[in-house]
């Protein structure tokens, strides 16, 4: 569920996020508008941070 729809955004400040390109992400703000995120990997044993990815990515 998202808090972003018709141009505006509530942030959920519970969620950090820098990924501008994102339709989740709140523009004025570093936060994501969903109210849940899904955190997932594309590697079968991740070891460091760059091996999750956010699958609530959406692009705009």
């Amino acid at each position: 569920m998202t808090n972003c729809g018709n141009g505006a955004c509530a942030p959920n400040k519970a969620i950090q996020c820098t990924v501008t390109n994102c339709a989740n992400h709140c523009q004025t703000e570093s936060y994501c508008g969903l109210n849940t995120i899904r955190v997932g990997t594309h590697e079968a044993n991740p070891t460091k941070e760059q091996c999750t990815d956010c699958l609530s990515f959406r692009m705009k």
